[in-house]
């Protein structure tokens, strides 16, 4: 089997779990993006996922994602493609992650927006999302659900910036039904404020169902649609 047909039939069955999610919870597949993380793998994945139809793709490394999607255009010149980073940002590497990202998924700290401000000064508003904390555990990253409206309405003050909406990831340890119940509560608290953060990224290839049954409007998935982690792009 070439990979293009391997990654034809992964999507295919990424896709049916997602229109078979929706269906269970009366919603519409449309309403739910899928996000290609395609951290880790080729652009030639990437090139091949975008022939499939995708267009949103996600990686976690400036430095890898600043290669691959130069390389990326290259091979595919005409394509349109999204790019998220979705993985932690350090402030020292703002300026080079508003190069390549359409969008950064994991704005946890008003000195980490302070930086992408800067950095994007002059562009036009590049998109971020609030990364959740859940537990609240401040081992791994993420703002505490109390302290969401504070940091929403920082982001909300920058120009430079545009609040898109909330990402999380169910802890260890908690079922992410769970997980996902409480994340819901706090965007319906959120939108009252910020109608336009309309942007629900929970769920991965092991969890999809749970977050797309509690109002998940992107579910990011990278091993059940390009398979288990290869080595990092050369």
């Amino acid at each position: 089997m070439s990979r293009r047909d391997e990654l034809a039939a992964n999507l295919a069955e990424v896709r049916e779990r997602i229109h078979q999610a929706c269906e269970r919870a009366g919603r519409d597949h449309r309403e739910v993006t899928l996000l290609a993380v395609t951290k880790t793998f080729p652009a030639q994945d990437v090139a091949l996922l975008s022939d499939l139809g995708l267009t949103e793709f996600a990686e976690n490394r400036d430095q890898e994602a600043s290669r691959k999607t130069e390389e990326f255009a290259r091979l595919r010149p005409d394509a349109h493609a999204r790019w998220h980073m979705v993985g932690s940002v350090q402030r020292n590497k703002a300026k080079s992650v508003v190069t390549w990202a359409d969008q950064v998924d994991a704005v946890d700290s008003t000195r980490l927006v302070d930086a992408l401000a800067k950095a994007n000064a002059g562009r036009d508003p590049l998109d971020v999302l609030l990364q959740v904390s859940i537990d609240g555990d401040p081992h791994r990253g993420g703002c505490p659900i109390p302290d969401l409206p504070d940091l929403a309405d920082y982001v909300a003050r920058t120009s430079e910036l545009r609040l898109r909406g909330v990402m999380t990831v169910a802890p260890l340890g908690m079922s992410p039904e769970v997980a996902f119940r409480a994340l819901q509560g706090a965007v319906t608290r959120l939108r009252d404020d910020h109608p336009t953060a309309t942007v629900i990224s929970a769920g991965m290839s092991g969890d999809l169902e749970d977050a797309i049954a509690h109002g998940s409007t992107c579910v990011r998935v990278g091993t059940a649609l390009l398979g288990s982690r290869g080595l990092a792009s050369p």
